[in-house]
């Protein structure tokens, strides 16, 4: 195992895995960092960022990197949304999952590769239509409002 894999390894435990709960479930740091208002979802990102760039400097294909980005926009973006982005924080495990794609790209590099192509794919292709049906809804929503502007 080498040093760079040991500081993946121990900042995601870290960040995602430290403090056990009754019934066996873990939470980490990245959960109450994020609770801090205006500055912790920043510093969770961060922190998860930190397992991407290494993992940049150990020379993982583009499309493992994207992989571990979306993680983390993932977890950054859904983790800013007040209350339910806090406890989003302590389930959605960005950094373990980013440590354990570099574990199995280190084990199977093109099974790895071609998984993160696959997934990133369907990733984008479930955005744009989030991003389409957003775009509908607020056309028809600024619709409805300009009728009701207008019946008055």
């Amino acid at each position: 195992m080498t040093k760079r894999r040991r500081f993946h390894e121990k900042l995601s435990w870290l960040l995602d895995n430290s403090i056990p709960l009754p019934g066996g479930y873990r939470i980490g740091l990245d959960g109450f960092i994020g609770l801090i208002p205006g500055l912790g979802d920043f510093l969770s990102g961060l922190l998860a960022s930190l397992i991407v760039i290494k993992a940049n400097q150990l020379g993982l294909p583009r499309s493992v990197l994207l992989r571990m980005v979306i993680n983390v926009l993932i977890d950054t973006g859904l983790g800013s949304l007040p209350l339910v982005g806090d406890l989003f924080d302590f389930v959605w495990k960005a950094n373990q999952k980013n440590s354990e794609l570099l574990a199995h790209y280190e084990q199977s590099p093109q099974q790895t590769k071609r998984r993160s192509v696959l997934e990133n794919t369907l990733f984008i292709f479930v955005m744009v239509i989030v991003l389409v049906l957003i775009v509908m809804f607020t056309g028809w929503l600024i619709g409805l409002l300009w009728s009701r502007i207008q019946a008055y």
